[in-house]
């Protein structure tokens, strides 16, 4: 299926999902999720995972449920997950490397009726991945690196996420040159753009592309980071 932007009936369809949040309203209405978010989520998946491969050819991607698509039933089940059964903000994702596509170096995106959220890395670290990024910074070359493609991405606008820490974990102190990226509880950047674009196909793709153009450098190191897991 060729892609050709998602519908204009796509966001307030998920406004619509906010007002309406239950199983039973969402069954009866299951034949406009498949028509304005899956299947177009579907081709979108199968058009830019080509278009990525361009920039990085060992980039994961399928558009199938649990892979670069998420469930729209949420894990209410969670300790302090949210109780609403439904999600009314897509993800999409496309990931390098093995394991958990959550836990690797991704190109990440999702949008709701609010905003559309574009980013690169790594949103939260579990235990491995944060133990693999902090032993990846001790080096003094490796840190500065990382300052250095943060640096240049928030000269072009882009936001890097907020730090999860307030003290220095071990092998880290204040005397270090940028010791406090061992304050992070992920490693990403990302950039906040109006939902609307998502329904203009060709413009959705390129701008996409131009962001994560950008966003490689970041992409790459944490893939690194990664392979010590």
């Amino acid at each position: 299926m060729e892609f050709k932007g998602f519908s204009c009936e796509t966001l307030p369809f998920l406004e619509s999902i906010r007002q309406n949040n239950n199983k039973e309203w969402f069954e009866a209405h299951r034949s406009e999720y498949e028509e304005f978010i899956l299947n177009p989520s579907r081709a979108f998946v199968d058009e830019f995972g080509e278009h990525l491969m361009a920039l990085e050819p060992t980039i994961n991607f399928s558009a199938k449920i649990n892979k670069s698509l998420f469930r729209i039933y949420r894990d209410t089940r969670r300790m302090g997950a949210i109780k609403v059964p439904l999600k009314s903000k897509i993800g999409l994702i496309f990931w390098q490397g093995n394991g958990s596509r959550m836990q690797n170096s991704s190109f990440y995106l999702h949008f709701s009726p609010e905003e559309l959220f574009v980013a690169v890395g790594v949103r939260w670290f579990e235990k491995p991945m944060l133990d693999a990024y902090r032993e990846y910074i001790k080096d003094d070359a490796r840190r500065a690196s990382l300052a250095k493609i943060l640096e240049l991405l928030e000269s072009r606008g882009y936001k890097t996420i907020e730090k999860g820490y307030k003290r220095y974990p071990k092998g880290f102190n204040k005397d270090m040159k940028d010791a406090e990226l061992s304050l992070y509880k992920g490693m990403a950047t990302y950039k906040i753009l109006e939902p609307t674009l998502i329904t203009n196909g060709e413009k959705f793709i390129d701008t996409l592309f131009k962001i994560y153009e950008d966003m490689l450098p970041l992409q790459q190191f944490m893939y690194q980071v990664s392979l010590k897991v």
